[in-house]
């Protein structure tokens, strides 16, 4: 978010202003955050009655940052005396040091004021602007410690805050009167502890507490996870910074679920998403599989301990289904959203299967196939049994929760994503294009399975006998042989929705286009319409709905685009994928070498720049993931014993991309690729 700085520790978040000071409203992702609720929503610093004002803020690492501050707003002309440090670092709990400094001639007298309010605000609250609390708020003060609270029903969240020096606490307040000598400093540590405790009185953030019980640890983590990862030599500065960003914003975004062990996986993004998300970490783990393989087997073990069990039409469960979002706020405890988990998504089930089969290629753990035989079987039980809602068989959505459930349950989730070409929408259900080539690759990667592992050879001749027959469907319903493109849906009735769209680059790296149409859907990608210069929009221009700024009508995502690549690579489709990585790469300079969410989809001629989407997330693990999976696309790699395409997708303004001690199946392996020489050069 514009000019607010972060700190990150998985879903545990803090956002301020750039002094560090924080002043939330019911509508805006500002304070410190853990497991979607709001801890403190005041936290300003003030000495002697005065604001201070940054001259220079160091966030370099996600976890940790650094506010150098003088009193007052004036900075046209600066000569302090007294100036500040606030250092702050964020792990199970957060903790602030205060320094400040005299280099005056003169002794001082000094109040050290750390104002605070906690409104213990739902993440839904704020997104939504609501700001009607049903419990109680409460706070006790005692002379060590400030204890604010709230309670409704068996719902409690605590915040305790206590300081290393001598403090003066009251409800909205600490105080820290001081005496500093001229050329002294005086430091204080105070340190906001976060509780979530149950009825029982056990604090379910106590588990959070024992994986990291210091935060001095988190740099070791940092170091350990990105040194694990492979080496990168490159010619590309850009290059060079996007991948070491993207791996240390994967870092951030790891976190452990509340109450299900201590395994970490990938939030989806700040500030909103910072939860478990099926589609989200499942497509994260696919694209950073040759870098840091470590994401997919606790992705793919919590995804599958609450794997549906039951109909449940409020949260949209059934059995064998992947979830869509877990949260743990007061609006999932109290179901006013139904997030506790919440099932409404149609793509995460098949994308559990590939998942699974992918990292079975590259790491060769059978084990984890063998162990999650059942659950893969349920999720091959709900596409046969649950998905297809129309009878056409194809996987298709409808809401059953009728007042907070999600209209569209495809990647494109937003309401109006899934449109006909002049505008209107369509009906219910809706099947997506995209989904039917996911279901499709479940299928030839679960026949795969069970033939390999399972000891099921029946099941995979079914599996994939019905992988044939959806492909033949799929391109006899799907395909627009007067538009020479495949629709963006099915309406309820069968009628294809017309909207040329970024979805259909999906079909390629699923494999479900024959290989005499990929060089049409390639063409229409790259077309003006649909590429922007920086990459592939969301939804082409000339569409009715056709926004630039539109979250899912027009914008240009970094994770669609590493994924349209992939796609195009796998159809040889070599130089394509390589304009669409170079775009995407080239953009991400424009962004400090972190992508954010999504970004405008103006033409690159028109703009010169990539344009900010202004509520983009950012860090997002899946845009974290976008270049991971780019580079992947750009040397060719699979997990196969070549390893490496002959054909590299390089584009021309990289000359060497070198990868080195890539984790694999067979070993430490190296992966090269230097672009080839022009033959019309002389």
């Amino acid at each position: 978010m514009p000019g607010t700085v972060s700190c990150i520790d998985g879903n545990t978040f803090v956002v301020s202003d750039g002094s560090g000071d924080i002043e939330a409203s019911s509508a805006a992702p500002v304070g410190l955050f853990s497991a979607d609720s709001r801890y403190l929503s005041r936290w300003v610093l003030t000495i002697d009655g005065e604001r201070m004002t940054a001259l220079s803020v160091d966030d370099s690492q996600y976890f940790e940052v650094a506010f150098f501050l003088v009193p007052g707003g004036r900075m046209d002309y600066v000569q302090a005396d007294v100036s500040a440090i606030r250092r702050r670092r964020i792990g199970a709990d957060m903790v602030e040091t205060v320094t400040v400094f005299n280099y005056g001639e003169s002794n001082l007298d000094l109040t050290v004021r750390l104002e605070v309010a906690a409104d213990f605000a739902d993440i839904f609250e704020i997104k939504f602007a609501s700001d009607a609390k049903a419990g109680e708020r409460y706070a006790h003060v005692t002379p060590d410690e400030l204890r604010l609270g709230y309670r409704r029903a068996t719902f409690q969240r605590e915040v305790v805050l206590t300081a290393s020096e001598p403090a003066t606490f009251t409800p909205e307040h600490l105080d820290f009167p001081i005496r500093l000598d001229a050329g002294a400093s005086w430091t204080v540590e105070v340190r906001a502890e976060m509780r979530a405790p149950r009825p029982d009185g056990v604090d379910l953030r106590a588990g959070l507490r024992a994986l990291r019980p210091d935060a001095s640890t988190l740099p070791d983590s940092v170091r350990a996870w990105v040194a694990a990862a492979p080496t990168l030599d490159t010619d590309s500065p850009v290059l060079r910074q996007v991948y070491q960003r993207s791996l240390v914003d994967l870092a951030a975004l790891r976190f452990a679920p509340l109450s299900l062990g201590g395994a970490t996986v990938p939030a989806a993004g700040l500030p909103w998403f910072m939860t478990l998300f099926g589609r989200d970490s499942l497509l994260t783990c696919l694209q950073a599989l040759p870098f840091t393989p470590s994401l997919a087997p606790p992705t793919l073990r919590i995804l599958a301990s609450l794997q549906g069990a039951r109909t449940d039409d409020v949260l949209e469960e059934d059995p064998g289904r992947i979830l869509h979002e877990l949260r743990y706020g007061e609006s999932a405890a109290f179901e006013e959203q139904p997030h506790s988990p919440y099932y409404g998504t149609v793509d995460a089930t098949p994308l559990f299967l590939v998942l699974l089969d992918e990292y079975e290629r590259w790491s060769g753990d059978a084990d984890l196939v063998r162990e999650l035989e059942q659950e893969a079987r349920a999720a091959l039980d709900w596409l046969d049994h649950h998905a297809d809602l129309t009878g056409a068989g194809y996987v298709s959505y409808e809401r059953r929760n009728r007042s907070t459930g999600l209209d569209n349950q495809c990647w494109k989730d937003s309401w109006d994503s899934i449109s006909y070409a002049d505008g209107r929408l369509p009906g219910f259900p809706r099947s997506t294009c995209e989904t039917q080539g996911y279901a499709y690759d479940a299928k030839i990667r679960a026949a795969r399975l069970a033939r390999a592992f399972w000891n099921d050879p029946a099941l995979a001749e079914r599996l994939e006998n019905e992988a044939a027959a959806l492909y033949e469907r799929f391109n006899r319903d799907f395909w627009l042989a007067d538009r020479g493109y495949y629709a963006l849906a099915l309406d309820h009735d069968g009628t294809p929705v017309d909207s040329l769209s970024s979805n259909i680059g999906h079909l390629l790296w699923s494999g479900i286009v024959p290989p005499e149409r990929a060089g049409r859907v390639a063409e229409l990608l790259m077309s003006p319409a649909l590429f922007a210069g920086w990459g592939v929009r969301t939804l082409a221009e000339g569409q009715a709905r056709y926004n630039p700024l539109g979250y899912h009508n027009g914008t240009v995502w970094p994770f669609d685009n590493s994924f349209i690549a992939w796609g195009l690579r796998r159809y040889g489709l070599t130089d394509e994928a390589g304009r669409i990585a170079e775009g995407i790469i080239q953009a991400a300079d424009f962004f400090e070498g972190r992508l954010p969410e999504a970004f405008g989809g103006f033409d690159r001629r028109t703009t010169r720049y990539p344009v900010r989407y202004p509520t983009a997330g950012s860090p997002q693990a899946w845009s974290s993931g976008a270049s991971l999976l780019l580079l992947r696309t750009m040397l060719g790699m699979e997990p196969h014993e070549d390893h490496l395409a002959t054909t590299p997708a390089l584009p021309p303004a990289f000359e060497r991309i070198t990868l080195l001690d890539i984790p694999g199946r067979w070993g430490k392996l190296d992966a090269f690729a230097r672009r080839r020489p022009d033959p019309t050069s002389p």
